[in-house]
């Protein structure tokens, strides 16, 4: 499958949405870099899979705590209440955005160099707990 060009423009807005949140944690709660982080998430987010996917996401009945803590997060982040508005943000991220941890460690494991740390027996159990990994027996 081959990506639009605005779809490419929006994996570049995710990811600099995703640096920008972190850099805003990193620099102790700045609000501007969580905020800026935010925008730009949402906004490549919307370019990848478009205005009315973006919208049925975030309005799915079973997500919609998710996604209150996420926008209250947000607001409160923009109301320079950074830290308290990052705690909820995180909430609100992991109900909607929880199933996906699965798919993540599992292309994270396909990597050279992370693959085999994240495989390692005594980090494996652990891993596959907290992004909720179902093994099946044979």
């Amino acid at each position: 499958m081959w990506l639009s060009d605005l779809q490419k423009c929006g994996v570049g807005f995710t990811a600099a949405g995703v640096f920008f949140f972190g850099l805003g944690v990193v620099m102790f709660f700045d609000s501007a870099l969580l905020a800026f982080g935010n925008v730009l998430f949402i906004a490549g987010l919307t370019l990848i899979i478009g205005v009315q996917k973006t919208f049925y996401f975030f309005a799915r009945p079973q997500k919609i705590r998710g996604s209150l803590c996420f926008l209250l997060g947000i607001v409160l982040i923009l109301l320079k209440h950074s830290f308290i508005g990052f705690g909820i943000e995180c909430f609100g991220i992991l109900g909607l955005f929880g199933d996906f941890f699965g798919v993540i460690v599992a292309f994270l494991r396909s990597l050279p160099v992370v693959g085999p740390l994240l495989s390692h027996p005594m980090v494996a159990p652990t891993i596959d707990r907290l992004a909720g990994v179902r093994i099946l027996p044979v």
